[in-house]
């Protein structure tokens, strides 16, 4: 028996192959109509057959049977240890085949490159094992695999040529049809061998219409006929859409009208959110195995409780998923070209994406969004853009892109029926409003946001009191958790009083509040704040219920252009004790984020940058983990208090001690409750690494917490009554950016 795998199960090379091949019938069933082509499809079954034949050879078959005891002896090939996949492609009996020369090229790299090494081939040392020892094993190979095999003498100077680093497939060279024919192939064959070797379906819930069970909802829960853009949305599933529209109208829905019965991914930029959406499908729509992919996305299956959580978490990870909530880094990435980026872009050919509140990420990752954007369109996949607001220059640079043609709908949906928020720009720092802000809190429900972490604590410590809260980043996962819930049932009862936070609610907390008061902060995230006051409400008095200050901003440069914020205020001074309508602010955000306004700006020269760069990168820079961390700017480290970790010592003591591997991958997830994200450049010499260690199969000893460090700095929460500063900041002048 040809042995493939001995982890986690003992798995022969046939069954193995078998495994790709059930999942290639699934997935030509479920997306012939959308990739139409008899001839990729075929090319894709021959990489499946074939991808893994060179595991055949000595060197891989002697460990294989050594690992598991089976008492055969092979001999050992001289060439030592060579990856199979660089000797798959020589099983390809491509002569006997009519294959156009750019079928050949792309078959053979796909197999060639299905596992992406660090160390490039040696062809005549590949040539050697071929004629040497590879031939030797075709008798069996026909006979246990079942495959048409090359004639022994078949010249392989064409296969070997392929294997040359320089020959590599790509767009500027050797032109759009073979390159997405490539990406097609070799992405849609990373999907098969993946999920086969994972022992996970490639896709699930083929024939689920996404639209029908949101109508259904829509109908029978929330007993509300469609509004404008939900049905301007259901009636366009077969475009691209650009959507802005204001708060209220009902955009979550809009989104999984549009989504029909496609694949579909859903992001948006901060995690609670998706979780938020994800409970809201599981439990209100009751869509058992809708996923959910972020950074900690599994302890939240977890504690959510869901019994089959892991199934989910598995097909989430593997884009099973008909429907799948998601962050931008898990599936937009491929612009990077990284090592193994065709498999996240193949997968765009035959899905939709949703890319929700585009203005809440900087520059750098908008230019990553669009060009991902731009190839979705060119591999026939579909997006839509969903946003409260749009900044005129991302639009700009979609129509230079092109891609604002017959196939996409760019429509603004604003209700002018009733006025939502009168605002009073206040030409002083904040903290003058304190007294303000306590006697308003007696009979109104008082929201505070401002723009750093040590901003909101000091706020709170002035307003110290019983019916004061603070909210922010820089409490552990599990207070933020209990004041999170805490401030959304706060939100919906009859009690009056203030919560403080930071832009942790823009997006990701639905609340409504009677009054907000704010820092300046640029105009797409001022009006996310209006939109956590008098969410869906009209204004039922002359007052402003939105107050803005403008003196002493925090956060200024560090955290929000400083050009933006001096332009934000200019075009809010007219609007000063007056009332704003939803055209108006659409009309703020086009005319601030104008190319003519922004000219010359830090942040449109980051932008234009960011854009250049992506336009010109080569081919396989970078790892998938590097382009991750790349795109989400991480610039943090996981930490945990020392007076917390004291107290779970009890727990490290178990994993560290723990053999196994499902009860320590619970320990972890718990642990990770624990921990909380601070900037890399914050406490520095306060932190330390975990002193906690297992020993591996090498006998070698591994941190059990490699990534997460002892963090000596107070911390301060009352988990009884929902009080306490959390972290305390190491110098309270330090501006904290730390505000996701």
């Amino acid at each position: 028996m040809i042995i493939a795998k001995t982890r986690p199960v003992k798995e022969s090379l046939k069954e193995h192959t078998q495994n790709l091949l059930d999942r290639f019938h699934v997935l030509r069933g479920a997306y012939f109509s959308l990739i139409p082509n008899e001839r990729i499809w075929n090319l894709l079954y021959k990489a499946a057959q074939y991808h893994d034949l060179g595991k055949m050879n000595n060197d891989f078959q002697g460990k294989m049977h050594k690992a598991l005891n089976t008492g055969e002896v092979i001999v050992p090939s001289k060439y030592g240890h060579v990856p199979h996949n660089y000797l798959s492609p020589f099983f390809l009996p491509v002569a006997k085949w009519n294959l156009t020369k750019d079928e050949r090229r792309v078959l053979i790299q796909a197999i060639a490159y299905h596992h992406e090494r660090n160390i490039q081939p040696d062809v005549s040392l590949l040539s050697n094992i071929y004629k040497e020892e590879l031939v030797n094993h075709f008798l069996n190979l026909e006979k246990e695999m079942e495959v048409e095999l090359p004639n022994k003498d078949q010249k392989v100077l064409k296969i070997r040529r392929e294997l040359r680093q320089e020959e590599r497939i790509n767009e500027i060279k050797d032109g759009r049809d073979t390159y997405y024919l490539y990406i097609l192939i070799k992405g849609l064959l990373h999907r098969l061998d993946h999920a086969a070797s994972a022992h996970v379906p490639i896709e699930v819930d083929q024939e689920v219409d996404i639209a029908d069970l949101t109508r259904k909802y829509l109908k029978q829960k929330i007993k509300k006929p469609l509004r404008p853009l939900q049905n301007f949305t259901y009636q366009h599933q077969d475009k691209n859409l650009i959507i802005v529209a204001q708060t209220g109208m009902g955009k979550t829905e809009a989104s999984l009208l549009w989504a029909g019965k496609d694949k579909t991914f859903f992001t948006l930029p901060i995690r609670v959110s998706l979780n938020a959406l994800y409970n809201r499908v599981h439990d209100e729509m009751e869509y058992p195995t809708v996923g959910l992919l972020h950074g900690s996305s599994a302890s939240h299956l977890d504690q959510n409780g869901d019994e089959n959580w892991e199934v989910i978490n598995d097909q989430s990870k593997h884009f099973a998923s008909k429907l799948l909530f998601t962050t931008v880094d898990q599936i937009l990435k491929f612009p990077f070209k990284f090592k193994g980026y065709e498999k996240f872009f193949a997968t765009m050919a035959y899905s939709k994406v949703v890319i929700d509140e585009i203005q809440a990420y900087n520059p750098w990752i908008v230019a990553v969004l669009l060009k991902a954007i731009e190839m979705i369109h060119r591999i026939g996949g579909k997006f839509m853009i969903m946003t409260a607001t749009l900044p005129q220059i991302y639009l700009d640079e979609l129509k230079d892109r092109k891609i604002l043609d017959d196939s996409c709908e760019y429509q603004e949906f604003a209700d002018e029926a009733f006025i939502r928020h009168k605002v009073s720009l206040q030409d002083k720092e904040i903290g003058q409003a304190v007294g303000r802000i306590s006697s308003m809190a007696s009979d109104y429900k008082v929201l505070v946001i401002v723009n750093t972490v040590d901003r909101a604590v000091e706020l709170f410590q002035q307003l110290d009191g019983e019916n004061v809260h603070l909210l922010h980043s820089r409490f552990i996962q599990r207070d933020r958790a209990l004041l999170e819930k805490e401030i959304k049932r706060f939100a919906e009862s009859d009690e009056n009083g203030i919560w403080i936070t930071t832009q942790l609610v823009e997006a990701s907390i639905d609340i409504d509040f009677d009054v907000l008061f704010t820092e300046l902060s640029t105009i797409d995230s001022l009006l996310q704040r209006f939109g956590r006051c008098y969410r869906k409400r009209e204004l039922d008095h002359d007052d402003p219920n939105v107050f803005i200050y403008t003196r002493d901003v925090s956060g200024r440069k560090y955290v929000y252009d400083e050009d933006i914020l001096d332009l934000t205020e200019e075009y809010l001074r007219p609007f000063d004790h007056q009332a704003i309508t939803e055209v108006d602010k659409v009309n703020l955000v086009k005319k601030i984020y104008s190319k003519d306004e922004l000219a010359g700006t830090k942040f449109y020269e980051e932008f234009r940058s960011a854009v250049h760069k992506l336009n010109n990168l080569e081919d396989y820079q970078y790892t998938n983990d590097q382009a991750q961390k790349i795109l989400r700017g991480i610039q943090s480290s996981n930490v945990i208090p020392r007076v917390i970790y004291d107290q779970i010592i009890d727990l490290l003591e178990k994993l560290e001690k723990e053999t196994n591997s499902n009860e320590r991958i619970r320990m972890r997830r718990e642990i990770e409750s624990y921990t909380v994200s601070v900037p890399t450049y914050k406490y520095k010499g306060l932190r330390s690494p975990i002193d906690f260690y297992q020993t591996g199969k090498d006998g070698r000893k591994y941190n059990v917490l490699p990534h997460v460090e002892i963090l000596d700095v107070e911390y301060d929460f009352d988990c009884e009554d929902l009080s306490g500063v959390g972290l305390a900041a190491k110098d309270t002048s330090e501006v904290s950016m730390n505000f996701f």
